[in-house]
């Protein structure tokens, strides 16, 4: 997705700061980022169930308390956000899960922070992190797919970050897995897509229908008890060997791997890193995914792709957007 700059005076100083700032479908996560990527400050900010004004409102104030709390002069804003953005009006076009539809939003967020500003694709920001210093360094041929409440992707194909002709391109967690599947999450048209079948979102819905027919376990349990069923919830209990949840967590980590087969030939990375909150579930979701990757894919691509968890983990999304930042100050 396209990246524009606001033409800004130049930073005074090579070792000052930049603050990268992902926007999920449910949480904002900023930090304020020095040369070295060493992170001084973070802040979280919730950003679902929000209109559009108090969401560019939380946002300003987000960056706003992040800068406060360092010394050292912030020089730039960088801005991964999860929308289609069009590189020819840099107007951020669309969003499943936000209120962002049809906003200039470089440059509102210029305008504001009186900051250089730099705005991207959630997912290319955190591909361009995991490439250039994370579980990708050193491949030229990296696919990222971040696993939230939705499913972002990101391409880095022959060393270069890939947006497609107008900046709209890598939109992986939007292809097609099941053409008869559910509805997709928030505005999506379609039915199927990865997003609705691997996300968080989908291990919620596959925990909630399996501990249904299996109350009298562990999650079914807490359940009665009023906790609210959760992503991170049951990546706990499966992780404290609860069957249910672990059921769920393969039925999701298969479901990612129908996805990897098809951009494993249709791409032939040498890497795909997984990110994201969902990634926390570890080997009980990747294991699944990889096998049913390499019993769908074509050879000798399935045999030599890496499919390996961020190094960067949740903050691959922010680091990738500091470093856009940075780069279109220096």
């Amino acid at each position: 997705m396209g990246m524009v700059a606001a033409r800004m005076p130049a930073p005074r100083s090579r070792t000052s700061c930049v603050i990268g700032v992902d926007l999920g479908g449910t949480k904002l996560l900023a930090g304020v980022v020095g040369p070295d990527l060493a992170v001084r400050h973070r802040v979280r900010r919730q950003a679902f169930g929000l209109d559009q004004a108090r969401l560019l409102e939380t946002i300003v104030d987000a960056v706003a308390e992040a800068r406060a709390e360092v010394d050292d002069e912030v020089v730039a804003v960088g801005f991964g956000i999860p929308v289609t953005l069009d590189r020819r009006t840099g107007m951020a076009v669309y969003s499943t899960h936000l209120p962002l539809a049809d906003v200039p939003f470089e440059a509102v967020m210029s305008e504001r922070l009186g900051l250089p500003v730099t705005v991207d694709n959630d997912g290319n920001c955190a591909v361009l992190a995991e490439a250039r210093h994370g579980a990708g360094d050193g491949s030229g041929d990296v696919v990222m797919l971040t696993l939230g409440t939705g499913i972002g992707g990101g391409l880095v194909l022959g060393g270069q970050l890939q947006r497609g002709w107008i900046g709209a391109g890598a939109e992986l967690g939007h292809m097609v897995i099941d053409m008869d599947g559910p509805p997709c999450q928030g505005h999506c048209p379609n039915r199927g897509c990865l997003e609705v079948m691997a996300s968080g979102s989908a291990l919620v819905r596959e925990a909630s229908l399996r501990v249904a027919r299996r109350p009298d376990t562990a999650l079914g349990r807490a359940l009665e008890e009023g906790r609210e069923l959760t992503g991170p919830f049951v990546t706990e209990l499966a992780h404290d060997g609860d069957p249910v949840a672990r059921d769920a967590l393969e039925t999701v980590g298969r479901a990612l791997g129908v996805g990897l087969s098809s951009l494993v030939n249709v791409l032939n990375p040498e890497v795909i890193v997984i990110g994201g909150g969902v990634i926390a579930a570890g080997e009980m979701l990747l294991e699944p995914a990889r096998a049913e990757m390499r019993r769908r894919a074509l050879a000798p691509a399935r045999d030599a792709v890496r499919v390996v968890p961020a190094a960067f983990g949740e903050q691959a999304g922010m680091i990738g957007a500091a470093l856009m930042a940075r780069e279109a100050v220096a």
